[in-house]
Formats: C-alpha cells, structure tokens, sequence
C-alpha cells in the first residue's frame, strides 16, 4: 500500500465519522443530505489526491477506488434514511402504542342483598320483640326490625369486598388514560399494551 492510498483511508476513517455525525439531523432527510454533501466532498478531495499519483495506471485505480468509497458511502446514507422512514411510518401506523406507567388495586364494600336485609331484619325484630310491653313492644319491634335490615346489609356488603384494578397507560402519542378492571388484568409497568374499544391489549 502506497502514501497516498495510506492517507486516502485515513481520510476516509476520519470523514466517515464526520459523515455519521451529519446524519444525525432533525429528520431522516436531512441527515441523508448531510450525510451525501459531506460523501461528495470527501469524493472531491480524493479526486484531487488521485491526480498527484505518479502514473496513469495508479490515478485510475485510485480513482476507481474513490468512486466505490463513494458509492458506499451514499448507499449506506440511503439504507439509514429508509429505515428511518420505516420506523417513523411503524411509529406512526400505532399511534394506540403505549406502555404501562402504574398499576394500583383498591377495596371497597360490596353491595348488600335482600337476603342480608331480611336476615338483619328478622334478627333485629326478634330482639326488639322481647322489650317491653304492648305498644312499646311493637314499636320495639318496628326499630329492631328496621336497625337490623341495616346491618345485616352492612355486614353483608363487608363480606363482599370488591377489588378495583386501575392501569395507567401513557401512550406513544403522548397521552395519558387510566383504565379500571374488576379483575386481574396481569398487567404490570413497562408492559407494552394497545388501545382495543374501552380497554387495553397487550402487543
């Protein structure tokens, strides 16, 4: 390998970086056009250091070097470029994408049957059934009656606790939502999901 192939790849080495910095524009296309200005620069230069070869046999192989450093160079700005595109299209296609950010369970009281009323109730008259006399007896009665409908339906609703699952989903859109289960969705953070109806899926 001659000097001037030798400071050609340096050349090369170092623009290489230069260009892979350019392509890191604001969009896909314009780190593709940094990316070719910066590849046809390059290409200039190495035309220039063909000439000073010191026979026509090596300033045609120099250059036909340079042309498919040149090539490469343009190709793998145009792979970059498309793979952007497709990615920023994927992004886009799913713009119901998001991830788990929490996951919470709450417990409240259930809701208390008929059957809890009518237990309490029965319950509650029998005791005040054996207070006092006559018309106090009933009056007794009414208001045991009455106070154990209301705790037996109480005690019933604490025997049926209800569980209350709520999952937090910021999506890729950049918007929030909080969804609310009556079961286990087995989900837990960082768990990618989708937007399906009123719910969530998983991907």
């Amino acid at each position: 390998m001659n000097a001037t192939v030798r400071c050609i790849l340096i050349l090369l080495a170092l623009l290489g970086t230069g260009m892979a910095r350019a392509a890191d524009g604001s969009t896909p296309q314009a780190g593709y056009d940094a990316a070719k200005a910066q590849a046809d620069a390059r290409y200039g230069e190495d035309r220039k250091l063909c000439a000073d070869e010191s026979s026509s046999a090596q300033r045609m192989q120099c250059l036909r070097d340079a042309k498919q450093e040149h090539e490469r160079a343009l190709a793998a700005a145009a792979a970059k470029l498309d793979a952007a595109n497709k990615s920023a299209a994927s992004a886009a296609a799913c713009s119901d994408c998001g991830k788990v950010t929490a996951v919470s369970v709450t417990e409240k009281d259930g809701k208390g049957s008929a059957v809890g009323m009518i237990a309490g109730g029965v319950a509650g008259a029998l005791l005040g059934h054996q207070v006092g006399k006559g018309t106090g007896r009933d009056v007794a009665t009414i208001a045991g009656a009455a106070g154990g409908a209301y705790a037996g339906n109480k005690i019933e609703g604490k025997m049926n606790k209800v569980k209350t699952w709520a999952v937090t989903v910021h999506f890729d859109n950049g918007s929030q939502r909080v969804y609310s289960f009556d079961h286990d969705p087995g989900m837990a953070v960082g768990d990618p999901v989708k937007a399906a109806g009123d719910g969530i899926v998983r991907r």
